[in-house]
């Protein structure tokens, strides 16, 4: 099987109606001690005068900053439903089949700065917190859960082709095996010259997540496959990783 790692969106929907999160029905027990860190951490810090300059956020974000105090008894749905914006609206998940969401949820996981990693079934609340932000009880949380993520991920990442398609924020908080990883950049060429667009970047991510999820046959075992798979739908190459690199996918939007 194939390990899918993305990235949570920043904004998202917030469960209208529902029970609040489990921490014991999560997946990767072994971070549910430095999950009720950082919550602790993070409540805290939404309570703080200078709570929107803590969380790097402006005052229109300010409503989702005060749910952060009350994550534990907000409404909770699947973190495939709470996740929203272009990654996750180009890989279509409630548009998939039965057998395709299947898939999804045991393929697909989330790196996240309050959770560490999640499971895409896991019932979670919208939250608002960044990779990128340093907690006073924890500091920066990619640091922080660089710590604690090999001891659940690394098991679950031994014998699968792992496909990142996580923002560099992300991707620093944990490294997966460098022989069976591979990292997709998405780039867009014009006239012979290539750039990186963001935007293009997270919607193709979405849509290389959803068509490794609903397209025929077994699931690419190796970087070789995954290039394949990806030349089904798009141009692209692969480039050969290290020791200690992981080989890269770089698929070509032309225009």
């Amino acid at each position: 099987m194939v390990l899918i790692l993305l990235p949570p969106s920043e904004g998202k929907t917030a469960a209208e109606k529902g029970l609040p999160f489990e921490l014991a029905e999560l997946s990767f027990a072994e971070l549910n001690g430095p999950r009720q860190e950082v919550l602790a951490a993070l409540a805290n810090a939404s309570s703080h005068p200078e709570a929107l300059a803590l969380l790097g956020v402006g005052a229109s974000l300010a409503e989702e900053v005060e749910r952060n105090r009350r994550l534990e008894a907000e409404p909770s749905a699947p973190a495939h439903t709470v996740y929203s914006g272009v990654l996750y609206d180009a890989l279509g998940y409630a548009s998939m089949t039965a057998a395709q969401k299947r898939k999804a949820d045991a393929a697909v996981v989330v790196i996240s700065a309050l959770w560490g990693a999640i499971g895409f079934a896991d019932r979670i609340p919208a939250y608002r917190l960044s990779m990128s932000v340093g907690l006073p009880e924890t500091g920066k949380l990619a640091g922080y859960w660089k710590k604690h993520l090999p001891a659940a991920l690394d098991d679950r990442a031994d014998g699968q082709l792992v496909v990142d398609c996580r923002s560099s924020s992300y991707a620093a908080a944990w490294a997966p095996p460098a022989e069976s990883t591979v990292a997709v950049n998405v780039v867009q060429e014009r006239a012979g010259k290539r750039t990186v667009v963001s935007h293009f970047a997270k919607h193709t991510r979405g849509e290389l997540a959803r068509h490794l999820l609903t397209r025929r046959g077994k699931a690419p075992a190796t970087p070789e496959a995954l290039l394949k798979a990806a030349e089904e739908k798009w141009r692209a190459e692969l480039t050969p990783g290290t020791g200690r690199k992981p080989h890269a996918l770089s698929i070509i939007l032309e225009g």
